[in-house]
């Protein structure tokens, strides 16, 4: 008569708690809800997105600044700071006026309303990602740079995408 195997046990998979490629996926979690619950903060707070309010910030910063100049000051598309300028001048924060020799550039600068809003707003007013990776040493920020680099061309990510705001994604 034959004996009856034993059946075997299933194989268990390692913890997922104990893999690194979960773990660092938790850290990117927990930076991601970082500047989420930032976002969601500044909306409540200051009534206004978190692009806008870093935009208003630049302008304040930068009196007369065009959408070009604000455009590199965030890092963004020209078409994207338009968008802001466009929305912050309809909301009656910003004002734009046609200034120098050419009249063909658009000066901009912060209404009072606008003043109103920063001064409730959550600060950074950059958000705080840009803040937290302003405060990492060069060497700190080369070697994350590098990892990013590596960890963007595996995921065959758009190099575009880089130019549009957290808070709008």
């Amino acid at each position: 008569m034959p004996e009856n195997p034993v059946p075997a046990s299933p194989a268990q998979p390692p913890s997922a708690l104990d893999a690194q490629p979960m773990r660092v996926l938790r850290q990117f979690r927990i930076v991601f809800n970082a500047v989420k619950t930032h976002f969601r903060q500044v909306e409540r707070e200051a009534g206004v997105g978190g692009a806008q309010l870093w935009a208003l910030s630049v302008i304040q910063q930068y009196p007369g600044i065009g959408a070009t100049g604000l455009a590199r000051e965030l890092d963004i598309h020209q078409s994207t700071a338009s968008n802001l300028v466009r929305g912050l001048v309809e909301r009656g924060y910003v004002s734009g006026s046609r200034e120098g020799a050419d009249r063909r550039t658009v000066a901009l600068h912060v209404l009072p309303p606008g003043q109103e809003v920063l001064q409730r707003a959550p600060m950074p007013f950059a958000g705080v990602l840009p803040d937290a990776l302003a405060s990492l040493d060069g060497a700190t920020l080369g070697q994350l740079e590098r990892n990013l680099d590596l960890l963007i061309a595996e995921l065959g990510a758009d190099d575009e995408a880089g130019k549009v705001p957290l808070s709008q994604l």
